[in-house]
């Protein structure tokens, strides 16, 4: 790991999600895309086996290993630092147990309470997102009135009660889990106060890649433009994410962010030695 802004490579094992479409559906396509996001500078490679898109349905805890567990084992073998993305204790136990050294729980714990039990005493990260419901229900529940207090003040009890649970400070990684219960200015908000989530005093994970409020700024004739021509938006929030000095950054088109936050290292540097 190094001090700069890491990049962490999306790896969706899915034939639903709403960035790919299942393209990477297949276990060998899976792990060949894998390799070439590290080709392309990849610090971590991120594997996920359900979709989180808004509406989507729950698959299986054997489902979801089975597609998850061959592609996680085969990116392992690369000595590349591997995430696994689920809200199941069991998924998290065997992933740990291959060697993946960091669990993406983008439910923050709150899906299977057995999550944090599974994870503490572990030799890995946590990430914490913020959570306020399941894909069916929360775009209803994207209501507030501070967003960024609401989502510190939600996260810090929710980090609270994992460390009540067993976990160790320097496992967790925060993420203010833009377009989960967020609508487009939520989560403009949240980037524009970014410092505030970092004042927590943990390592910060954004991930905007393709996601619909990208689409939305980038509308033409009021259609969204679609998640495969939203990755140079991606970038751009990337870059001004590591300008800001977070942890790192999820995406799904590895070498524009490595691009940016190359620009935003340089940025930093040149302005500490003024």
């Amino acid at each position: 790991m190094t001090s700069r802004t890491l990049v962490m490579g999306v790896v969706n094992v899915t034939p639903d999600s709403f960035s790919d479409g299942g393209q990477w559906f297949e276990t060998d396509v899976a792990i060949a895309h894998g390799r070439t996001l590290l080709d392309q500078g990849a610090d971590i490679i991120d594997v996920g086996g359900e979709s989180t898109r808004p509406g989507a349905e729950r698959i299986s805890e054997a489902e979801e290993l089975q597609r998850v567990m061959p592609v996680a084992r085969a990116m392992i073998d690369t000595g590349v630092p591997v995430s696994v993305d689920t809200m199941r204790a069991a998924v998290a136990e065997t992933a740990l147990d291959a060697g993946v050294s960091i669990i993406n729980d983008v439910y923050g714990g709150m899906a299977d309470p057995g999550l944090a039990a599974a994870v503490a005493g572990r030799d890995c990260r946590y990430i914490v997102s913020h959570w306020r419901g399941h894909s069916d229900v929360m775009n209803a529940r994207a209501v507030y009135t501070d967003v960024t207090a609401q989502v510190r003040t939600e996260l810090a009890e929710r980090v609270s009660e994992l460390l009540d649970g067993g976990l160790r400070p320097q496992q967790v990684v925060i993420d203010p889990g833009l377009g989960f219960a967020k609508n487009a200015p939520h989560n403009w908000r949240l980037l524009a106060d970014l410092q505030e989530l970092m004042h927590m005093g943990y390592p910060v994970l954004i991930g905007a890649s393709r996601k619909r409020f990208l689409g939305q700024l980038l509308a033409e004739a009021g259609a969204e433009s679609s998640p495969g021509f939203r990755d140079r938006a991606t970038a751009a929030v990337s870059a001004l994410a590591a300008a800001q000095g977070v942890w790192a950054v999820r995406v799904h088109d590895v070498a524009g962010s490595v691009d940016a936050i190359r620009v935003a290292q340089a940025w930093r540097e040149a302005e500490d030695e003024r």
